[in-house]
């Protein structure tokens, strides 16, 4: 019982908060039309941070957030279109299977006047 005790502690400590890793997937006006999109998220203890497609082209995220009644998730960032225009993106989501280690957020993604869906996958 000792043991089980403490191998359960040791993976709740490598887990930590829900939202801490990387995650990949894409997100798109339509089924059809999709973009890849990898987000980098961390905790400190007080504050969400991370990028949105790191890189050149990538976005520090802003106003990120979780609300622990219904796993609502929430970050805002400025990404670039196909022109090189920013356009402010808002995603509005929901950690589904959150016990599990390859959770998904899936919800709303609102890039410009652009109003589709996303859906990503966190790695292990």
């Amino acid at each position: 019982m000792l043991a089980l005790s403490a191998a359960f502690a040791l993976v709740w400590a490598q887990e930590g908060h829900p939202l801490v890793g990387s995650w990949h997937g894409t997100w798109g006006l339509n089924v059809k039309e999709r973009n890849d999109l990898t987000v980098i998220m961390l905790w400190d203890g007080k504050t969400i941070t991370g990028l949105m497609n790191p890189g050149a082209d990538g976005s520090k995220l802003q106003n990120a957030s979780l609300e622990p009644d219904g796993w609502k998730v929430h970050f805002e960032g400025d990404l670039k279109d196909r022109s090189g225009a920013k356009l402010h993106v808002i995603a509005d989501g929901k950690i589904e299977n959150v016990t599990n280690l390859r959770r998904v957020i899936a919800g709303t993604w609102m890039q410009g006047s652009a109003k589709g869906d996303f859906r990503i996958t966190r790695d292990n």
